[in-house]
């Protein structure tokens, strides 16, 4: 539905957008991730047609649309500041772009009033924004955008601007609203945790280009670069070496003290040094380490910390654990758990790390 070929955008001579190929599916829930001025937004203004590529091309239903203006392609966009006609009520802000089209009026009013009953606005078609609270107004900015039914809905960060309980109602509300109209979203924000819950694929941009784009549980437990293992969720980042390779297993020290042991077919032939990342929920601890000064103790895949704090995270709790030799490293682990009361701060604990748990990145990625 959307395609993206050799895309470049320059301002004066800083490159927002740096070649960017890109294809989005027929009702496919896309995110572009990543910080802000990564070019994410600049991405989309492209697509809407707000801006123009310096160079190469955008494709909306296999028609070249790079040169054509907003109003001539078939996409509609939600805007963090939703952009609602104040002196508007409900039902004329949604019928607006009906009217705009010259849509018959029996059938704008059709179409206005099944939009309102999808997105749970009954009762209130007489109201005007500043009688609405921040959910019912981004409520509106999307029937909207959805009534004149486009091929593409561009949506730039619409949930930036609610508190955090209405925020993450609103995720889940606006993902089954995608997926009972069908259509194509495009979705930017740079909240992790917003894209994990509501994509079906992520790409995270970074300087202007994509780090990587996939399913959202290949982009999670198995990230391409630092980049993309550091920003999305939380990631314990560390340098190895290689110590001893064989033909099946390959021996890292991490962080010159800790022994991790590998497939081989996890590291690129001839590599000496790599990086290693695994997520924080992936650390297994055991409290009460006997003989907690003694490394050797230790088999690989497991060594010792200390609890230099804890966090409380509601349903789990966050442990910064600190080895012997100063690194830090976070676990997260269940609340309540038996594992979690029998430890506390200043505590030496054994950590372990399945070696299908761990990440292997090449060093220069």
């Amino acid at each position: 539905m959307v395609e993206l070929i050799g895309v470049n955008k320059q301002f004066g001579e800083f490159v927002a957008v740096d070649d960017v190929n890109l294809q989005v599916g027929s009702g496919e829930f896309l995110t572009l991730l990543g910080p802000s001025g990564c070019g994410k937004t600049t991405l989309l203004r492209m697509i809407s047609g707000f801006e123009t590529p310096t160079r190469g091309t955008v494709w909306l239903d296999g028609r070249d649309v790079t040169a054509l203006p907003p109003y001539r392609r078939d996409v509609n966009q939600v805007f963090q500041s939703y952009a609602l006609f104040p002196h508007l009520n409900v039902r004329d802000n949604i019928a607006f772009g009906l009217r705009m089209k010259r849509t018959p009026k029996a059938d704008v009013q059709q179409r206005v009033a099944r939009m309102v009953e999808m997105v749970g606005l009954s009762g209130m078609e007489n109201r005007r924004p500043n009688q609405l609270s921040g959910g019912q107004r981004q409520r509106v900015a999307l029937a909207r955008a959805l009534v004149c039914e486009p091929k593409v809905l561009l949506l730039d960060e619409p949930l930036a601007a609610l508190d955090a309980k209405l925020r993450r109602a609103m995720q889940v509300e606006l993902k089954r609203l995608q997926q009972r109209v069908g259509i194509t979203f495009v979705f930017v924000t740079h909240d992790q945790d917003e894209a994990l819950v509501m994509s079906d694929r992520i790409a995270v941009i970074n300087r202007g280009h994509i780090e990587q784009i996939g399913p959202v549980s290949e982009i999670y437990h198995r990230p391409a670069t630092r980049f993309v293992a550091d920003f999305l969720g939380q990631a314990n980042l560390l340098p190895a070496r290689v110590v001893q390779r064989e033909t099946f297993e390959t021996e890292l020290m991490v962080a010159d003290e800790i022994r991790e042991r590998i497939p081989s077919s996890r590291l690129p032939d001839g590599a000496s040094t790599a990086f290693l990342a695994f997520r924080p929920e992936k650390v297994r601890l055991v409290p009460d380490v006997a003989k907690p000064d003694d490394r050797s103790a230790c088999e690989p895949n497991s060594f010792i910390t200390t609890i230099a704090e804890e966090l409380f995270r509601g349903a789990t709790d966050q442990l910064l654990l600190r080895t012997p030799k100063g690194t830090e490293l976070t676990a997260v682990v269940p609340n309540g758990s038996a594992t979690v009361l029998a430890m506390h701060r200043g505590d030496r604990v054994l950590c372990h790390l399945h070696p299908d748990d761990l990440i292997v990145l090449n060093a220069g990625q």
